[in-house]
């Protein structure tokens, strides 16, 4: 993937030589392997303590980062992708507002509650902005056999914008109040699931559209979408269930099967539309 040049500013916070504060509860050793299983690219961490039975509590405060482009390649990336992919959807959504993107290692405080790495990265709606701990994609490749390629790794930053994106056209409202409505929790599922597919579509159609801005400084190359292609078919629920406990129970699905995680990347990066990414048809 071309990137190297793209322009900075994407709204980076970077945390990462900051202490990660004070996690009350299971250590992250002994939730790791289930929050990746269940929350691969992000569910905000107040739903993800509503699951875990609030056993993850801050008890200490962090102070904030550093804003601007970090110095190291990792956090650049991060910032240069980030830049293009609000310079995409500035200029196809009416009214689009960038989001801050925090890196952090293990721990941070957000405004959905304390965030922890073993919850993968993830979007919090309440201070709209991004969170990652970048040793998630070495965790995507060697334990969920994922691509490596700087476009696998930039679909994960595009999918959380693409839950930016819900936020302000309030699509992720209205899943909310049908899960309240839902009558089994696998009812409630499939509004998750159609959730984070359109997040898969938006992530597709800022790649097709990556080049179009930002003097084409930032764009896919042979190979690339197959690289990313890899990656969505690695994190599908039944792909992670198989891999972490030998097999597939479909009521407990959260993002999609790893076909329909391929099928909605594909359609939104042939068509370029984000009209073609309802999922909740």
């Amino acid at each position: 993937m071309k990137w190297q040049g793209g322009r900075r500013g994407g709204n980076v916070e970077d945390r990462r030589g900051l202490g990660p504060g004070a996690a009350a509860g299971g250590g992250l050793g002994v939730i790791v392997i289930a929050l990746i299983g269940y929350f691969v690219f992000g569910i905000d961490p107040s739903q993800t303590q509503a699951v875990l039975g609030g056993s993850s509590q801050i008890t200490g405060e962090q102070q904030a980062g550093v804003e601007g482009t970090p110095a190291d390649e990792a956090g650049l990336f991060v910032d240069v992708i980030g830049a293009n992919i609000n310079d995409v959807w500035s200029g196809a959504l009416p009214g689009y507002t960038e989001p801050t993107v925090v890196l952090y290692k293990q721990g941070t405080n957000t405004g959905c509650g304390y965030g922890q790495a073993a919850m993968g990265p993830f979007y919090c709606p309440a201070d709209q902005t991004v969170y990652l701990d970048l040793s998630f994609w070495q965790e995507m490749e060697t334990k969920l056999g994922a691509s490596g390629a700087d476009f696998a790794r930039a679909y994960v930053i595009a999918h959380e914008f693409g839950h930016h994106l819900q936020t302000l056209t309030g699509a992720s409202q209205q899943v909310q109040n049908a899960q309240k409505s839902a009558r089994s929790r696998e009812e409630a599922n499939q509004y998750s699931i159609a959730l984070e597919l359109q997040a898969d579509c938006y992530a597709g159609v800022w790649a097709a559209r990556a080049a179009d801005v930002s003097d084409g400084s930032v764009a896919l190359e042979r190979g690339d979408m197959e690289e990313g292609l890899k990656t969505a078919q690695a994190i599908g629920d039944d792909m992670i269930q198989k891999r972490m406990q030998g097999r597939v129970t479909p009521e407990a699905f959260t993002h999609g099967t790893a076909a329909q995680r391929m099928e909605w990347l594909g359609r939104g990066y042939n068509s370029g539309d984000p009209n073609q990414c309802d999922t909740f048809k």
